[in-house]
Protein backbone atom coordinates (compact mmCIF):
# COMPACT_ATOMS: atom_id res chain seq x y z
CA UNK A 1 0.00 0.00 0.00
CA UNK A 2 1.51 3.38 -0.69
CA UNK A 3 0.77 5.94 1.95
CA UNK A 4 0.02 9.46 0.20
CA UNK A 5 2.54 12.52 1.57
CA UNK A 6 0.49 15.53 2.40
CA UNK A 7 1.88 18.87 1.01
CA UNK A 8 3.81 21.37 3.52
CA UNK A 9 2.46 24.95 3.65
CA UNK A 10 5.59 26.87 2.45
CA UNK A 11 5.23 28.70 5.90
CA UNK A 12 6.63 25.87 8.06
CA UNK A 13 10.33 26.44 8.60
CA UNK A 14 12.72 25.66 11.29
CA UNK A 15 13.22 28.05 13.71
CA UNK A 16 15.95 26.56 15.88
CA UNK A 17 19.22 25.61 14.35
CA UNK A 18 19.26 22.97 16.79
CA UNK A 19 16.03 21.84 16.38
CA UNK A 20 17.29 18.27 15.44
CA UNK A 21 18.89 17.28 18.79
CA UNK A 22 15.64 18.54 20.38
CA UNK A 23 13.47 16.67 18.07
CA UNK A 24 16.09 13.68 19.57
CA UNK A 25 15.54 14.64 23.00
CA UNK A 26 11.23 15.23 22.82
CA UNK A 27 11.07 11.53 21.29
CA UNK A 28 13.13 9.65 23.48
CA UNK A 29 13.40 11.43 26.68
CA UNK A 30 9.53 10.35 27.37
CA UNK A 31 9.95 7.22 29.68
CA UNK A 32 6.65 5.75 29.08
CA UNK A 33 7.31 6.19 25.23
CA UNK A 34 10.73 4.40 26.13
CA UNK A 35 8.97 1.72 27.33
CA UNK A 36 6.25 1.25 24.95
CA UNK A 37 9.35 1.28 21.99
CA UNK A 38 8.64 3.42 19.82
CA UNK A 39 11.23 4.16 17.25
CA UNK A 40 11.80 7.63 15.27
CA UNK A 41 11.99 6.93 11.67
CA UNK A 42 12.30 10.04 10.26
CA UNK A 43 11.58 14.10 11.08
CA UNK A 44 11.47 17.10 9.05
CA UNK A 45 9.81 20.97 9.52
CA UNK A 46 6.05 19.92 10.54
CA UNK A 47 6.47 16.20 9.63
CA UNK A 48 7.80 13.40 11.38
CA UNK A 49 7.63 9.36 10.92
CA UNK A 50 7.52 6.73 13.32
CA UNK A 51 6.76 2.73 14.14
CA UNK A 52 6.53 0.28 16.56
CA UNK A 53 7.51 -3.24 16.36
CA UNK A 54 4.10 -5.38 18.21
CA UNK A 55 5.33 -7.35 20.89
CA UNK A 56 2.54 -8.94 23.63
CA UNK A 57 2.84 -6.29 25.95
CA UNK A 58 1.11 -3.50 23.40
CA UNK A 59 -1.72 -6.18 22.99
CA UNK A 60 -5.34 -5.73 24.62
CA UNK A 61 -7.14 -8.94 26.32
CA UNK A 62 -8.12 -10.28 22.81
CA UNK A 63 -4.88 -10.26 20.76
CA UNK A 64 -5.18 -6.76 18.76
CA UNK A 65 -3.22 -3.64 19.70
CA UNK A 66 -4.34 -1.86 22.50
CA UNK A 67 -6.22 1.66 21.85
CA UNK A 68 -3.99 2.87 24.59
CA UNK A 69 -0.57 1.74 22.38
CA UNK A 70 -2.47 3.39 19.37
CA UNK A 71 -3.31 6.98 21.11
CA UNK A 72 -0.04 7.04 22.68
CA UNK A 73 1.73 6.57 19.50
CA UNK A 74 -0.62 9.26 17.76
CA UNK A 75 0.00 11.54 20.49
CA UNK A 76 3.51 11.32 20.55
CA UNK A 77 4.15 11.94 17.13
CA UNK A 78 1.89 14.60 16.52
CA UNK A 79 3.94 16.24 19.59
CA UNK A 80 7.12 15.68 17.91
CA UNK A 81 5.85 17.06 14.51
CA UNK A 82 4.90 20.36 16.08
CA UNK A 83 8.11 20.40 18.28
CA UNK A 84 10.02 20.85 14.72
CA UNK A 85 8.11 23.90 14.50
CA UNK A 86 9.33 25.38 17.55
CA UNK A 87 12.36 28.41 18.47
CA UNK A 88 14.46 27.27 21.09
CA UNK A 89 12.39 27.44 24.70
CA UNK A 90 9.75 26.19 23.44
CA UNK A 91 7.94 22.84 24.12
CA UNK A 92 4.93 21.78 23.41
CA UNK A 93 2.50 19.73 25.71
CA UNK A 94 -1.04 18.04 24.38
CA UNK A 95 -3.75 19.96 25.18
CA UNK A 96 -6.29 17.84 23.48
CA UNK A 97 -6.62 14.94 21.06
CA UNK A 98 -9.25 13.18 19.26
CA UNK A 99 -8.68 9.33 17.99
CA UNK A 100 -10.41 7.46 15.82
CA UNK A 101 -10.15 3.62 15.87
CA UNK A 102 -11.01 2.62 12.50
CA UNK A 103 -10.45 -1.22 12.87
CA UNK A 104 -8.89 -3.36 14.58
CA UNK A 105 -5.19 -3.60 14.47
CA UNK A 106 -3.03 -6.84 14.20
CA UNK A 107 0.15 -7.28 12.66
CA UNK A 108 4.35 -7.21 13.50
CA UNK A 109 4.17 -3.30 13.52
CA UNK A 110 2.69 0.27 13.37
CA UNK A 111 3.78 3.11 11.45
CA UNK A 112 2.16 6.59 12.15
CA UNK A 113 3.22 9.72 9.73
CA UNK A 114 2.08 12.64 11.63
CA UNK A 115 2.13 16.51 10.19
CA UNK A 116 0.97 20.38 11.39
CA UNK A 117 -2.10 21.41 9.90
CA UNK A 118 -1.62 24.97 11.62
CA UNK A 119 1.01 26.17 13.47
CA UNK A 120 1.07 29.01 16.10
CA UNK A 121 2.70 30.72 18.15
CA UNK A 122 0.37 29.51 21.34
CA UNK A 123 -1.31 26.44 19.56
CA UNK A 124 -0.32 24.24 17.06
CA UNK A 125 -2.73 21.50 15.63
CA UNK A 126 -1.65 18.20 13.91
CA UNK A 127 -2.84 15.28 12.32
CA UNK A 128 -1.32 11.10 13.00
CA UNK A 129 -2.51 8.49 11.01
CA UNK A 130 -1.46 4.72 12.14
CA UNK A 131 -1.01 1.90 9.91
CA UNK A 132 -0.84 -1.71 10.98
CA UNK A 133 1.55 -3.90 8.85
CA UNK A 134 1.03 -7.69 8.39
CA UNK A 135 3.46 -9.15 5.64
CA UNK A 136 2.98 -6.51 2.52
CA UNK A 137 0.14 -5.44 3.46
CA UNK A 138 -0.48 -2.05 4.73
CA UNK A 139 -3.92 -1.04 6.67
CA UNK A 140 -4.90 2.32 8.08
CA UNK A 141 -6.03 1.68 11.87
CA UNK A 142 -6.35 4.91 13.59
CA UNK A 143 -6.30 8.74 12.78
CA UNK A 144 -5.95 11.43 14.92
CA UNK A 145 -6.21 15.55 15.31
CA UNK A 146 -4.30 16.53 18.17
CA UNK A 147 -3.98 20.42 19.62
CA UNK A 148 -0.47 20.79 21.00
CA UNK A 149 -0.19 23.86 23.61
CA UNK A 150 2.93 25.68 22.87
CA UNK A 151 4.88 26.72 26.43
CA UNK A 152 7.79 28.56 27.03
CA UNK A 153 10.52 27.47 28.78
CA UNK A 154 13.37 30.04 29.04
CA UNK A 155 13.45 33.77 28.40
CA UNK A 156 14.57 34.15 24.84
CA UNK A 157 17.52 36.66 24.61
Amino acid sequence: MTVERHALPTEYRVRNPGFAAEVERVFYQAPFVRELGFKLVSFEAGRCETELLLQEKHLQQDGYVHAGVQATLADHSAGTAGATLLAAGQIVLTAEFKINLLRAARGERLSCRAWVLKPGGSLIIAESEIYSHAGERAELVSKATVTLAVVETAKQT
